[in-house]
């Protein structure tokens, strides 16, 4: 009787171990497979990256090809602004391309001038223009003042709060707290950050902001603003110009665009600010690339300086613009 209760004990106690073996064994395979599906993941998500620096290799010789033909007049002729090009990539995969023009925007790193390297100091009037240039867009005046403000206070050096504004006083005494970093923004999504911004806003903002890497208001080309942009174009008059006037401006211009960015303003007075924020021609173009191969999908939003050829890559950033 005794050897049977043994027997069965030592049955249960190998059932035992073999349950726990295969489930042992199944974590392990289970390890595994996730370990190789995601080094198939890395190395699909690499190979895509790749595919994108020649994308942006392309993208680099065609606006070098557009600049050496015409490098005063920069238009919209040929119809090169946002059409995709394609790069077949083998296995079926595919990289399109879309160039545009870069500079076309408010730069937020221009409500700054530089005094010294890394030394940052507000620039009125262009914190001015930037308030005009949201109300024009329907932001209100109030909320347009203190988000102008507030950005420029993120951006200069010093820790003078401006009125409106907002300094490290205001964001260090939130439940999370944090500093201004006093330089230039990287991305235009650090404005949502500022004091007075709200997802809302920084929506309805967005399509009119850039963060061009240098401490200078963007000079708009007049020949390939879109009609449609031409907030851009009245936010440079002292609220004397109106959106629809400004889009009336633009929509006279001719097809192979104008030599001088003074023409625009034929027939009405020229702000002192439209000699230094206009130009016939581009100095910076936004890239955007999308990349589907089997395993991976990739977007690039990148940065082209042209202020010299060979034009060059300054910024790139991989994943969902925000």
């Amino acid at each position: 009787m005794g050897s049977r209760h043994e027997r069965g004990a030592a049955l249960l106690t190998v059932l035992m171990l073999v349950a726990v073996i295969a489930v042992m064994a199944g974590a392990g395979l289970e390890k595994l497979r996730l370990s190789t599906r995601l080094a198939g993941n890395a190395a699909a998500t690499e190979q895509a990256r790749a595919y994108a620096v020649a994308a942006e290799a392309m993208a680099a010789v065609k606006i070098g090809g557009l600049l050496s033909t015409s490098r005063q007049r920069v238009t919209l002729v040929g119809g090169w602004s946002g059409r995709p090009f394609g790069l077949p990539l083998p296995g079926g995969g595919l990289a399109t391309a879309r160039v545009t023009d870069g500079g076309n925007c408010f730069n937020l790193n221009g409500l700054v001038m530089q005094v010294v390297p890394g030394v940052y100091a507000s620039y009125a009037t262009q914190r001015l223009q930037f308030a005009r240039l949201m109300r024009l867009t329907g932001v209100p005046p109030q909320v347009a003042d203190q988000i102008a403000a507030g950005a420029s206070d993120w951006i200069d050096s010093d820790g003078d709060q401006q009125g409106g504004g907002a300094e490290d006083a205001a964001y260090t005494g939130q439940q999370t707290g944090y500093r201004t970093p006093g330089t230039l923004m990287a991305d235009p999504s650090e404005l949502r950050a500022v004091a007075g911004m709200t997802p809302a806003l920084y929506a309805q903002i967005k399509p009119w902001i850039c963060t061009l890497p240098i401490a200078r208001p963007a000079t708009i080309n007049v020949n390939t603003l879109l009609p449609e942009q031409a907030a851009l174009i009245a936010a440079m008059a002292p609220d004397t110009l109106s959106v629809d006037g400004a889009r009336q401006l633009l929509l006279r211009r001719p097809v192979q665009g104008w030599a001088n960015p003074a023409q625009l303003w034929q027939g009405t007075v020229q702000p002192p600010d439209a000699v230094s924020q206009t130009s016939s021609t581009t100095a910076w173009f936004a890239l955007a690339i999308d990349v589907d191969i089997p395993g991976a999908q990739l977007e690039e939003r990148a940065l082209i300086d042209a202020t010299a050829l060979p034009v060059r890559l300054v910024a790139r950033q991989w994943g969902e613009d925000t």
